[in-house]
């Protein structure tokens, strides 16, 4: 069993081309992506939060001396970035230590006995290994994701819409 259908419409053709056009093209909508996923970063070292909308876990020096968990210097959040392309939009960080932040994990002396770093009060510490929670910045939640089909929905009503 088929079927064919045939447009004779000047302006059903013209619509469907212009749709055909916005998937030929994807950069502008690739770059509307990243541009949102490196704001919605931003804003997630503003508030504390991870992608799923729970919150970090206070560091140490958040909870001693004030200020922000992962803002000490403004040094990771600084480094926020995007780009894009025809067919990918990313954004991310370009600090070493990001990774760790992210996802947690376990830092271990590798070439002396012990780990030596300075504690929110002034003093110092001397230990093995320390345990680093994550604190999930990077990621879509769930408002992210509702953002980027809203984008694309535009795109394409404003394709069918144009004269």
């Amino acid at each position: 069993m088929g079927f064919t259908i045939h447009v004779d419409d000047a302006a059903v053709l013209a619509a469907l081309r212009r749709l055909v056009g916005v998937f030929d093209d994807r950069s502008a909508i690739a770059k509307e992506v990243a541009e949102l996923g490196e704001s919605a970063t931003r804003l997630r070292f503003r508030t504390e939060t991870a992608p799923d909308g729970t919150r970090w876990k206070p560091s140490l020096r958040a909870q001693v001396s004030g200020g922000r968990t992962l803002t000490e210097a403004g040094h990771l959040s600084g480094s926020i970035s995007s780009q894009s392309g025809a067919d990918f939009a990313e954004w991310g960080v370009n600090r070493i230590y990001a990774a760790i932040h992210q996802f947690g994990g376990t830092i271990r002396a590798r070439n002396a006995g012990a780990l030596r770093f300075r504690l929110a009060n002034g003093g110092f510490a001397m230990v093995r290994a320390v345990k680093m929670p994550a604190r999930p910045y990077l990621g879509i939640s769930p408002d992210d994701a509702s953002d980027i089909v809203a984008m694309i929905q535009r795109r394409l009503q404003g394709a069918l819409n144009a004269p």
